[in-house]
Formats: structure tokens, C-alpha cells, sequence
């Protein structure tokens, strides 16, 4: 049974928010995404459903199933996204973080560094390093340099010479009119 036009915006706008709470963009901007944060992105979306649905969801429902932590995702591509704490190995720089030792181990005693750390199964390596530039300053430079290389077609299109050959752009025009040969010509008139 789908909710009304009104209720499903409710839905949507909830998604939105939650999605913004751990967001990629929260760590760019410096916001710490710990657990709470998850949680708290949790109950925003079981209070949307409470309203949208008060009689509740029924009990096989993939959504109250997740709310609920009963959540099976064995044979799912989802399944195969979740960790769990002790098949997981902690990346940072190339380097694998060892739970033995501590984190100023490997990156010093300054308090004040922001490190990124990946998570990855253990066995499978080194996760695949970030681009050096993103996705959106790519396209700028690729369209900064299209543009470069259509104003040279345009420059070379536009390479002509033939003013060079004109009375104006003649270098020597004032030395010959001090000398008096400005209008000697060859030939008969």
C-alpha cells in the first residue's frame, strides 16, 4: 500500500536529510561521522515511517527488518558492502594500520592532523588510491584547454600575411623618402 503524494515527500525529505548526515561532504567540511551520527540518521527515518505508516510494517518488510537489526543480506550485493569488525583491515597512505600499534605511530604526535582511513576485507590488499584531482576540476581543465585549443585554430585560420606586402607595414618607407627614391618603378608606364 503506497502512501499519499504528501506522505511520500515526508519519505523523501527524511532520505535526503539522513543521506546528508553521512555524507561524504560532512568529511570535507570537517564534521566528524561517527556511530551517533549513523543512529541519529536512523531514528529520523523510523520517525518518518511512524508517521507515514502508524499502524507499523509488517514483519517481513525489508525496512523494519533493518530498523529492527534483523536484516539478512546474505546472496545481496549489500552483503557483500558490509564488513564486519574482524575481517577488516584499516588502510592509510598505502599502509596498513596494525591494531597492535598506535595511530602517532604512524602519523606523529600533531594533534591537529586529519587523516582518512579506508576499510577493506582483509586479504584483498591495498584499497585503490583517490585521484589526485576530482571529478569536477577535471572537467574544468578539460574545458579550459578545449577552449585554448579552439582559439589556436582560430589563430592559425587567421594567420595571414598578405597586410605585410601593404605600403604601411613597409619598414624602409621613410629612409626612401628622405633619399627621394619613394615612386621609382621598373618598366614602362
Amino acid at each position: 500500500l503506497a502512501p499519499n503524494e504528501k506522505m511520500q515527500q515526508v519519505i523523501k525529505k527524511t532520505i535526503e536529510e539522513a543521506k546528508a548526515l553521512i555524507s561524504k561532504k560532512q568529511v570535507q567540511a570537517n564534521v566528524c561521522v561517527n556511530m551517533e551520527t549513523v543512529k541519529d540518521a536512523l531514528e529520523q527515518l523510523r520517525g518518518a515511517v511512524m508517521i507515514v505508516y502508524p499502524m507499523g510494517l509488517p514483519p517481513h518488510d525489508p525496512i523494519r527488518m533493518e530498523f529492527e537489526d534483523k536484516e539478512d543480506l546474505s546472496g545481496t550485493h549489500a552483503g557483500t558492502e558490509v564488513i564486519r569488525e574482524s575481517e577488516a583491515q584499516m588502510w592509510w597512505a598505502g599502509k596498513q594500520l596494525e591494531e597492535t600499534k598506535l595511530l602517532s605511530d604512524y602519523i606523529g604526535k600533531n594533534e591537529k592532523t586529519t587523516i582518512i582511513v579506508k576499510i577493506q576485507k582483509k586479504g584483498q590488499g591495498a584499497p585503490g588510491r583517490e585521484p589526485v584531482i576530482s571529478h569536477e576540476e577535471q572537467k574544468e581543465m578539460m574545458l579550459y584547454y578545449y577552449r585554448k585549443q579552439e582559439e589556436l585554430k582560430k589563430l592559425e585560420e587567421e594567420d595571414d600575411d598578405s597586410f605585410l606586402n601593404a605600403e604601411w607595414a613597409d619598414n624602409h618607407a621613410l629612409k626612401r623618402q628622405f633619399h627621394g627614391v619613394k615612386d621609382i618603378k621598373w618598366g614602362p608606364r
